[in-house]
């Protein structure tokens, strides 16, 4: 195994003069804390349990005991933390997990899904020897259902790891998967269990290519599709580290530091255990992914002594966009390749209504309308039930029968939020994709996301559909209106998007090399020649050929398609070309970081978090579900109850944006 962690063995280690140094560091009155961090990141896990024994035998006393005594906060549970083994500092952690009222599901999943076997039985005899109980029995006995069936079974530690696979056996597994759930109503959660927690490294990833060509979509599409809960995402996550145990962990580390508040508990945990491991490859898996290296990231959100144990450990910062390590070059290929097999299945949260009636519906609209007072509550639970067809033959039977404009009656009944989001449901897809456009272009200031994310989120037929809607509504065109308000790259950008001629179709596997080709030597020119190479490509090509596409740019550069716009291009440009790749590769993420970006922080951006809500409800809303409750960790259901509140005195806004997220997951 090649080395990839920042700690190692000290050279000139001395045991006892590393023990006195931390008796002078903590005695007297406070103790020298930078001495301390420093002398225990700057020490392999091994040689500390030396130093340990060294503190017994010079001072006859217990050195953990004695770190515990001196440090406090976060600061002491990883120092404390540092000194313990790795199997011990397992072993305590998952005792942690499951003891007292509660479960902590998160970390029981991120240790049984990353653990080698030698690790696994490891932690299994530390915690008998630390707690003088069962490890199985403690974990059967908080969990249940299939989530506590894996745990066992991965617990056991006993995955192959013989090296050999059999090809015969690998296309078994792949067939036997999909028949457990995609060919099947129902899941068979039993054969994902056995083949998900048995079968070898090598195996499984090759399972999970044959598994992409059978069902035309990832392995971890079919988790999110068949399965739920705990159980969901803890086979999400074993299918995440058999691809890449670093990217795994950056994801994890990612998510422990963004947003408000660090998940200390993780990022401790993470930090320790993969510092002599890979935490090169985790940080160049970070700065695949995210905006910033691992090392800024805990920089920004950590601080004073804390802060400095936890740079050591992550051992330097990382350029934001240079040349990756082999390894995260291949992931990044690798990532490529699945986004072009998958096929996605996208799902609605909106349904037409069973025994639709659009009279009915028009007078009980009416009904909530007249008189003093509106009730709101019968507009939502019609409104939002139905499907935007279903809603124009209402507006259709409103007037026909009671002779009265539905749109105008709901503006004089409604206000703010609710008001605009009712109508926005009103409006058919053109016509909210049209008055979304006027928005963000008209008045002062221009928003730009606005304009981004429908051009770039919308089939060429709905282009077409929303400037026939814009001409019709503003009698001028949408492009006339984008010339009069943006200038530069970023005009003829949002012009070539707005024409709505896309090409449509599969990749060409021929051209993909050569546009990748010319992506590649274009990120070498001068600004104006790069972004006019970009944009002839990226505002053109299908998304399944740009797919490959990207794929084969990082075959010619080495770098990710990602990267470059980021480091290379500013502004609106950037925003814009970054859209296009994150929507290439995964629509439904790009628009669920859109929502969490329209929630968080200080105020809601209100307007584009009715325009997804709303645009998306029909469309792939369940898709946006899931992978926000992957990437932010917390359900779309639940961030919108505590989003909203502030400003929505009444509720009803809320309660309409819940009914269209349609549950909790």
């Amino acid at each position: 195994m090649v080395f990839r962690g920042v700690i190692t063995d000290a050279p000139d280690f001395d045991p006892t003069a590393d023990a006195e140094a931390l008796y002078n560091a903590m005695k007297g009155i406070g103790s020298d804390k930078e001495a301390i961090l420093d002398l225990v990141t700057s020490k392999s896990n091994a040689q500390r349990q030396e130093v340990i024994a060294a503190y017994k035998c010079s001072f006859g006393k217990d050195l953990i005991e004695d770190l515990k005594y001196e440090l406090t906060g976060k600061f002491e549970r990883l120092i404390v933390s540092l000194m313990r083994t790795s199997a011990y500092h397992d072993a305590k952690e998952i005792h942690d997990a499951v003891k007292g009222v509660g479960t902590n599901e998160k970390c029981l999943i991120e240790i049984m899904a990353s653990r080698t076997n030698r690790q696994m039985n490891e932690m299994v005899a530390a915690y008998k020897d630390a707690y003088g109980r069962d490890i199985e029995e403690d974990i059967i006995a908080d969990t249940s259902g299939h989530f506590k069936k894996m745990l066992v079974v991965l617990l056991q530690g006993s995955r192959d790891e013989s090296g050999v696979v059999d090809a015969d056996l690998v296309q078994q597994d792949a067939q036997d998967l999909y028949a457990a759930g995609e060919e099947q109503w129902g899941t068979d959660e039993a054969k994902f269990i056995t083949i998900l927690g048995n079968r070898s490294v090598t195996h499984l990833c090759m399972v999970f290519d044959a598994y992409e060509k059978i069902a035309e979509m990832s392995i971890e599409h079919s988790i999110k599709h068949e399965l739920s809960g705990d159980f969901e995402r803890l086979m999400l996550a074993v299918v995440q580290a058999i691809r890449s145990v670093p990217m795994f962990y950056a994801k994890r580390l990612y998510k422990s530091m963004k947003g408000l508040g660090t998940a200390d508990s993780t990022l401790i945990r993470i930090m320790i255990s993969r510092s002599e491991i890979d935490m090169l490859d985790i940080r160049e898996c970070f700065r695949l992914l995210y905006e910033k290296s691992l090392y800024n990231m805990i920089q920004d959100d950590t601080s004073g002594d804390y802060k400095r144990t936890l740079l050591n450990l992550c051992g330097g910062d990382d350029d934001l966009a240079g040349e990756f390590f082999p390894e995260a070059a291949q992931i990044a290929y690798k990532m490529w390749e699945i986004s072009a097999m998958t096929k996605v299945q996208l799902r609605s949260t909106v349904r037409p209504a069973p025994s639709f009636d659009p009279a009915a519906d028009a007078q009980a609209l009416r009904k909530a309308m007249k008189g003093f007072g509106t009730d709101e509550d019968a507009i939502i639970d019609i409104v939002a039930q139905r499907s935007n067809a279903q809603r124009q033959e209402i507006r259709q039977a409103f007037k026909s029968q009671l002779g009265r404009d539905l749109l105008k009656d709901l503006k004089s009944e409604l206000s703010k939020n609710l008001e605009r989001l009712i109508i926005g449901l009103m409006l058919n897809p053109a016509e909210f994709d049209a008055k979304m456009m006027r928005k963000a272009i008209e008045g002062a200031g221009t928003d730009e996301h606005a304009l981004i994310e429908i051009l770039v989120t919308r089939s060429n037929e709905e282009i077409l559909a929303m400037n026939a809607a814009y001409q019709s509504a503003y009698k001028k065109s949408l492009e006339e209106s984008i010339h009069s308000d943006t200038s530069g790259h970023f005009c003829r950008i949002l012009v070539s998007l707005v024409q709505g001629a896309r090409e449509e179709g599969p990749a060409d596997e021929e051209r993909a090399i050569a546009d990748a080709q010319e992506l590649a030597d274009a990120s070498n020119a001068d600004s104006d020649d790069m972004e006019m190479k970009f944009m002839s490509i990226l505002c053109t090509r299908s998304f399944p050929h740009l797919r490959k596409v990207f794929q084969e740019f990082v075959r010619y550069s080495n770098k990710d398609i990602e990267q470059i716009i980021k480091k290379e291009m500013s502004g609106d440009v950037k925003n814009a070309f970054y859209a296009i790749v994150r929507s290439v590769k995964n629509q439904p993420s790009y628009l669920a970081d859109r929502l969490y970006k329209a929630m968080k922080g200080l105020g809601t951006d209100d307007r584009a978090l009715i325009r997804i809500m709303v645009s998306r409800s029909e469309v792939d809303l369940f898709n946006i579900r899931k992978e926000f409750k992957e990437t932010h960790d917390v359900s779309l259901h639940e961030f919108i109850q505590v989003e909203t509140m502030i400003g929505d005195t009444s509720g009803d806004y809320r309660k309409t944006l819940l009914v269209l997220c349609g549950g909790e997951d």
